[in-house]
């Protein structure tokens, strides 16, 4: 191996730990980004339930062209659809969101969460789901494009 091509590769594998480095800060930094902005969102989620107010849920939250999926397989599509939804749950409990899982590559995100829901009535019983939900950033603001949910708890750790 000619000097010089060796001496461009010890330099290049002396450097290969730098490079690294910089790319997962690089890609720390985003997810750390991604997650701040979207614990914003689900804190505006969380005050409209105890609101009892589902504007803000289908006004600030989901994108216009939102799909979701309920733990019974329907789809709602749009807002139009999302909202008879959210203004009858958003009488009936309190939530709160949990990430435990959340992956970010640019301006697309998706976040699995535990969602608790705390019923108003203190006859009824606390309950959750597990919730994928699907995010995309427009105009430098993330929205919820999309969510389904099931009965039940992640239990792993985070």
């Amino acid at each position: 191996m000619r000097p010089i091509r060796k001496a461009v590769l010890l330099v290049a594998v002396w450097m290969l730990p730098v490079f690294v480095s910089a790319a997962s800060a690089a890609d720390s930094s985003e997810l750390d980004a991604f997650k701040a902005a979207i614990r914003a969102q689900y804190d505006v989620k969380e005050k409209a339930f105890a609101d009892g107010d589902p504007n803000p849920i289908i006004e600030q939250f989901y994108s216009e062209d939102v799909i979701s999926v309920d733990n019974e397989g329907n789809t709602h599509r749009g807002r139009v659809e999302l909202r008879p939804v959210y203004e009858e749950v958003t009488k009936f409990g309190n939530v709160r969101i949990e990430s435990v899982n959340t992956k970010v590559s640019g301006n697309m995100g998706w976040d699995w969460a535990n969602f608790y829901v705390t019923p108003k009535d203190p006859a009824e019983e606390p309950f959750s789901f597990k919730i994928l939900f699907l995010w995309e950033k427009l105009d430098g603001r993330w929205w919820s494009a999309g969510d389904m949910y099931v009965i039940g708890r992640f239990d792993f750790e985070k």
